[in-house]
This record gives C-alpha cells, sequence and structure tokens, in this order.
C-alpha cells in the first residue's frame, strides 16, 4: 500500500494556481488579470528547434486526521555543537557549517487544512516573533486599536517574507534574524476597515513602515533547536528598516543617471525605502541580500507620465492608461513620491536587489543597478572556481526571465577588516547575463507534461550577456538604459520566456543551480506561448523545479545544460515528474516558491498557492543519488498562509519559516477572522522556528 498521503478536497475557490482573491490583490496587484507584460517577440522555445498556533496549541502529524506518522523517540537533547567570542559591530563569526549524513528519515506529514502549524512526530515548533512585536529600543507595545508610523516603524513589520539567521558567536548561542516585510493588507491591520479611501493618512504612512526589513538578535534555548529574541542586556544590533524613512544609497553604473533622478534627489543617488521585498539571499561576506519585485503597485499617475516613457513603465506592470488602477494603494495620498505624473522617474528607484549589513547597524543599506531592475524575487550567491561571486536571480512575472551577475573583482576569503571592506564592493561592478535556453525534444512537447521519449526535460543553454561595467551590449541601449529596464534589454537580445522564475539558489556543495518555477496558468492560453521543453504543461498552474549545471563546474561560465528533476503537482497526475523516483511514495507538491539547502545538500521547497487544496508547505528531497526525487512534505502552514523562507541553521538544528498572511481569504477581517493563528484572537504574520526534540540535525 503507498504510503503517499492523499489529497483533500479543495474547500475554497482560487483564482490564479491556490491563491485566494484577497491575496491576489494585496500581494502582486492582481498582476496574473492584467495583460502579460512580456508582449515581445523573441523567439519562444517552440519556435526553435535545436538538437499554529505557537506552543499553546501546539499540533503535530499524528494528530491531523486519523494518519499516524510514526514517532522514533524524543530523548536528551544532544549537546550543541563547539561552535566563542562575541562580534563586534561590522565583524561575522566565521563559523563552519556542520554536516551530517543527510538522509532525509522523518515521516511525511499529510495534506490538511487546518488553522495551525503542523511538523512531523518528533519535532517542536515555535513562534520566533510576529507582526507588531517590539524590535528597536524604545518601542511601544502593539496596540491593535491606535497604530502609528511611530510605532509600527519600530515594530516587526507585516507579512515576513525572507529569513535569514546569522551567527554572532562562535557558541551558537546567539544570531541575528533578518526579515524582509513584503507587503500589507489593510483589511487585516485596521479594525473597521471598509476601503483603501477610507483609510487615514496616518494608516497609510503605518502600511507604509510596516514595509522593508527588521533586524533582530536571538538567543539559543537552551541547548535545543528553539530560538527566541534577546529580552535582556543590550541589543545593539536590531534595526527596523523601512519604506517610510530609511535612506538608501544607489551603487554602480546606473547610479547617477538620469533614470534616477527626482526632484527630491536630483543627483539620483539616493532612494527612500525599500518596497516589496520578497525573498533574498545571504552573501559569503555577512551581509543579506533582499529582492524588490511588485512595486509597481504602489504608483498612480501611470497615465499622467511623459509619452516617451509609457512604453518603458508599462513593460513593469504600471498601468499608462488611468491614474489609479484597480489595485492602487493610495499612497499618494500620504506621500506625492507615489505619483508618477509628477514624479516620473520614482518608480525606476525600485525593483532593485538591495543589500544590508545586519552586523553594522550604522551603515546605509544599497540598491545594486549593476544587477538590473526587474521583479526581483531575490539573489543567492555562490563563489565560482575563477574566484569571482556569482549572484542568481529571477523575475518573478509570467513569461519572463532567470539573470544571474559575475563580479568583476574576486572574493578575498576570511574575515579580516581588509576582506570584508573589500568583499563590500563586490556587486558595485561585473557582467549581467540573462538565459536562453535550447532543448533536446521540442518537436514531441504537446502541452500535457507527458516524457519525451528519452525520458527527461533537459537541454542546454546560454547566458546573454546585457552588460558589463560601464559598457552596453545590447543595440540601441546604454548601460544605465540595460540596467534600469533590464526586462527591454532581455527582450531585445531574446531570452527565454518562463514560467514565472522565482527563487534561484545554488548548492554551496556541487555548485547546481536550482530555480523554483511557481506556475504560469496563462501558459499556451489564446496567443500567449505554448508549453516548451523547460515549461513543459499548458495552463501551468502547479508548477516545476529547473536544474542548471554550469559547463566545467564553473559558476562563472557562460554555457550550461539544464533539466527538470521535478515537474509539480499531484503524484497521481501522469503529468507530473519526480526525477523518475517512484510517485506512489511522493508527497504532492504545488506552486514551488522558495528553495534552500541544509548541509548535506538536500534541497528544502517552500510553496506558495498550493492549487491541490492544502494548505501550503515546505518540503525535501535529495538531489543526488538514489533518493532523488523523493520528495516528502516536513510542515504545512495555517489556513491562508503562504510558506516563506526557508533557512536551516548552520547547525542544522533549526529550520526557520515565514508565516506570511495567514487568514488571507476573501471576506475575513480583523473583527472576523479567516485565521486566529497564532495567538487565538486575530491573524498576525510571524517567523516559526522548528527543531528536532532529540537535538539531532533536521530532517535526518
Amino acid at each position: 500500500m503507498s504510503d503517499r498521503p492523499r489529497l483533500l478536497p479543495l474547500l475554497g475557490q482560487a483564482v490564479h494556481g491556490g491563491r485566494d482573491a484577497m491575496t491576489c490583490q494585496y500581494r502582486c496587484g492582481n498582476a496574473c488579470d492584467h495583460p502579460v507584460p512580456n508582449e515581445s517577440d523573441n523567439p519562444y522555445f517552440g519556435d526553435v528547434v535545436r538538437t499554529e498556533v505557537s506552543r499553546r496549541g501546539v499540533v503535530r502529524a499524528g494528530a491531523v486526521g486519523a494518519l499516524v506518522l510514526g514517532f522514533a523517540g524524543a530523548g536528551a537533547a544532544s549537546a550543541a555543537p563547539a561552535l566563542a567570542a562575541e562580534a563586534a559591530p561590522s565583524e561575522m563569526p566565521d563559523v563552519a557549517p556542520a554536516r551530517f549524513s543527510g538522509a532525509l528519515t522523518f515521516k511525511p506529514i499529510p495534506p490538511n487544512k487546518l488553522d495551525t502549524f503542523v511538523v512531523p512526530n518528533g519535532y517542536d515548533h515555535a513562534v520566533v516573533i510576529h507582526w507588531g512585536d517590539r524590535v528597536e529600543p524604545g518601542a511601544p507595545e502593539f496596540d491593535l486599536h491606535n497604530q502609528t508610523a511611530a510605532a509600527q516603524s519600530k515594530q516587526f513589520g507585516y507579512n515576513n517574507d525572507f529569513v535569514a539567521v546569522l551567527p554572532v558567536d562562535k557558541r551558537g548561542r546567539r544570531a541575528l534574524l533578518v526579515v524582509n516585510h513584503e507587503y500589507t493588507n489593510e483589511n487585516l491591520m485596521f479594525p473597521g476597515f471598509t476601503t483603501l479611501d477610507a483609510l487615514s493618512v496616518e494608516q497609510l504612512k503605518v502600511a507604509i513602515a510596516a514595509h522593508g526589513l527588521s533586524v533582530v538578535e536571538i538567543e539559543r534555548v537552551g541547548n535545543t533547536g528553539e530560538w527566541t529574541p534577546v529580552s535582556k542586556g543590550p541589543r545593539p544590533y536590531n534595526r527596523r528598516i523601512t519604506a517610510l524613512s530609511t535612506r538608501f544609497e544607489f551603487t554602480g553604473p546606473a547610479a547617477g543617471s538620469a533614470w534616477l533622478k527626482t526632484a527630491a534627489d536630483p543627483r539620483g543617488r539616493v532612494a527612500i525605502g525599500t518596497l516589496n521585498n520578497c525573498a533574498g539571499g545571504v552573501t559569503p561576506w555577512g551581509t543579506v541580500l533582499s529582492g524588490e519585485e511588485n512595486f509597481n503597485q504602489y504608483f498612480v499617475g501611470g497615465d499622467g507620465a511623459p509619452e516617451a516613457l509609457k512604453p518603458r513603465l508599462a513593460r513593469y506592470g504600471i498601468s499608462t492608461t488611468t491614474r489609479y488602477p484597480s489595485d492602487s494603494r493610495k499612497w499618494d495620498r500620504a506621500d506625492e513620491r507615489f505619483d508618477l505624473a509628477k514624479h516620473p522617474n520614482e518608480a525606476h528607484r525600485f525593483g532593485w536587489i538591495v543589500e544590508v549589513d545586519p552586523f553594522d547597524p550604522e551603515a546605509k543599506p544599497r540598491k545594486h543597478t549593476a544587477l538590473g531592475r526587474f521583479k526581483h524575487e531575490g539573489a543567492n550567491v555562490i563563489v565560482a572556481k575563477s574566484g569571482h561571486v556569482v549572484a542568481y536571480m529571477g523575475d518573478d512575472e509570467r513569461f519572463d526571465y532567470l539573470y544571474k551577475f559575475v563580479s568583476d573583482k574576486k572574493y578575498m576569503p576570511g574575515n579580516s577588516a581588509v576582506a570584508r571592506r573589500h568583499n563590500l564592493t563586490l556587486l558595485e561592478s561585473g557582467s549581467l547575463y540573462v538565459a536562453k535556453l535550447d532543448y533536446t525534444s521540442a518537436t514531441e512537447i504537446d502541452g500535457t507534461g507527458k516524457l519525451p521519449t528519452d525520458g527527461a526535460f533537459n537541454g542546454t543553454g546560454r547566458w546573454i550577456k546585457l552588460a558589463q561595467g560601464n559598457r552596453s551590449y545590447v543595440d540601441g541601449m546604454t548601460v544605465a538604459d540595460v540596467l534600469t529596464f533590464t526586462r527591454l534589454a532581455g527582450d531585445a537580445v531574446g531570452a527565454t520566456k518562463m514560467d514565472r522564475p522565482e527563487d534561484v539558489e545554488p548548492s554551496l556543495l556541487t555548485g547546481k543551480v536550482y530555480v523554483a518555477l511557481t506556475n504560469n496558468t496563462n501558459r499556451g492560453v489564446g496567443t500567449n506561448p505554448k508549453a516548451d521543453e523547460a515549461n513543459p504543461r499548458n495552463a501551468n498552474k502547479h508548477g516545476q523545479i529547473l536544474e542548471v549545471v554550469e559547463d566545467r563546474g564553473e559558476n562563472a561560465a557562460e554555457t550550461f545544460t539544464w533539466s527538470l528533476p521535478i515537474v509539480c503537482g499531484d503524484p497521481a497526475d501522469a503529468s507530473t515528474y519526480f526525477a523518475g523516483y517512484d510517485k506512489s511514495k511522493v508527497s504532492p507538491i504545488s506552486c514551488p516558491d522558495n528553495v534552500a539547502f541544509d548541509g548535506a545538500g538536500n534541497l528544502w521547497i517552500s510553496t506558495d498557492g498550493n492549487a491541490l487544496g492544502s494548505n501550503d508547505g515546505l518540503f525535501a528531497t535529495a538531489v543526488e543519488g538514489p533518493e532523488r526525487g523523493h520528495l516528502k512534505q516536513f510542515l504545512t502552514v495555517p489556513l491562508g498562509a503562504e510558506t516563506c523562507g526557508p533557512f536551516i541553521t548552520t547547525d542544522n538544528r533549526s529550520v526557520f519559516v515565514a508565516v506570511q498572511h495567514p487568514g488571507e481569504i476573501t471576506g475575513a477581517s480583523v473583527e472576523n477572522p479567516a485565521s486566529t493563528w497564532p495567538d487565538g484572537d486575530y491573524a498576525k504574520p510571524g517567523v516559526v522556528c522548528t527543531w528536532r526534540l532529540d537535538g539531532r540535525a533536521i530532517g535526518s
């Protein structure tokens, strides 16, 4: 008998994939309801044929339905690995990652629609921090009915997404938790909410302040894998970065260009705030990268922008036909810079990769123009064999592109002050590339997801150079044009149109790169591009995972091979594929979003918008050896929520995820919540830590 959990019936009506209409409105401005921004006629693949509750109410998997998942027993927690002195600001301790056998031994949990956080037997979890908790010194206690922008600017922001945990000491006792705050949902934030138009200016400023990032010092609980915010003594690292007032410095070739100049910043060098921060990455030199994604929805007045600029704005999803598009947040009422009729260049100051140094609270965050401007999901860095650093990035839009950046300078090993100063400049200059994929079985792709006769979806590819340093490689575009309007540069060189490339992460053990292609229900619909070997299903609502292997194992190479190890969905569906593994033993998965690796190189996948009728969750699989493709579900998040992060700590004893938009279901409100996670009253986004009760490595 198969041990694969059965699917639950779909309990609610989804608009796109499994997302509720409320999430579509607030998270991305109903992007799927608007025309596809990419109207370029560059070749498609088919055109070119080539050879919780918190601890008070913890629910573990054994309590889900009648399915017993097994429990190996929880003995005394093992001693923490020897990881010893406190790090000073602007330094990062040199902590070697722990290794373990890598076998994923946990029993997979079943799909469910419970309003709680579900983990396997033998594991526990706790909420580390949630919306409104104090971050900066002097932050007031959260008051739901008397929210102010000043208070929110010192409190944990809303709708956390990317999560990073950076060790502060070599003993493994303290760390910095760095979290993105992607977007706000005013329906679920303000009691008595009716419409965005009815919000006060102060409430709009609260929402603006709830965007950005939080840096919070956390400490280990005893000898376990649990973590909690530091509650006593000085917390010099704690910091809120907001869209309201934080100043960001532009770096790279487009800094100071005409595209970035505004009335408030005639030099084009400093931006106020960061918007819609989605995923990110941790650099080898101890900083955090954050991707600005769906920034378009915050701007109005596109109809009043200069005519010559309108096509460029439209390529980024900004309406140029009406002052107030249906997805507008009306922020222009609180700050006129969001009115493009008055400040047409302001939108160009968002859509970048942001670098934050959490070890230096006084350091100004930077927006790196050399990495290009698009709807960044995030950026993840690896040091190539050549010594250059390589950042991989996805543009989260239907039919948009996969990118990478290779630094001009080489990485300087070590954690000396000299090395760190040097490494902090690595993302300021380099080569920006976009991916073009070729394939082996073009004529066999019929849109159903049927495997080609060679037994794999695979092919070759190359990285097309768009810019290097101050030089453009795109005809008719200056380097400032290429970097500010990178989507248009990708169109011009014929980049491959993908099914929403989101998180892109290289394995630090193998150098192979994994891309979460979330879904694309427009694939093959109407006049949209049809299925191809890398995007093999029309009306693709479940997504797939792309594996990229750079030639010669050199991440700075300009050619690669690729394959699809996982084509997501119900394993009982013939259109799914799990690297050839026995599908009767595989967990159902839909809409992969973020990916991460543990110390053994296992791939962990979080989901967003499960279209199979279950809550979103976190999954894990080996990507090498006989267990490759044996995908197992590790946890689920509460009703209406998305699983963000994830992050496995350096010692492999804890996994952090962000529970984003719990209870975000049409008709929900503060007074009538669809979820009461995590405190039993109204929904609050938060970060959760999960650990193994016997103290051993997560998953193994």
